[in-house]
């Protein structure tokens, strides 16, 4: 077999492209804050409506925000996170609530 001019050793060449990598959207922390007004019986029916959570988890999410302050309930793409906190943040102004729920990047 003859060397290649270009190629002087002989070897035949696979050219490939390389493909820039994918990278995996941020994610963000969905958090109830605390409020001296809205029920906790309240707050327990917004977490297993609007975060799926059985009822003992929605009542441990309800005792971390009243003892601590706040709780993250969830973590989600942008888009997820934001339809969350606006559907918890209407459904607790209908209801007179002043109920607050925030997202951040995690």
């Amino acid at each position: 077999m003859a060397a290649d001019k270009t190629n002087p050793d002989g070897d035949t060449g696979v050219i490939t492209k390389t493909r820039p990598k994918t990278e995996r959207p941020p994610l963000y922390k969905v958090m109830l804050l605390n409020d001296d007004y809205t029920p906790m019986e309240f707050v327990i029916v917004v977490l297993e409506r609007f975060f799926g959570i059985s009822h003992q988890q929605a009542v441990d999410i309800m005792l971390t925000v009243h003892r601590k302050g706040l709780a993250v309930v969830g973590v989600f793409s942008y888009e997820i996170a934001e339809t969350k906190v606006t559907q918890v943040m209407d459904f607790s102004r209908r209801n007179q609530h002043p109920l607050q729920c925030t997202m951040e990047r995690e």
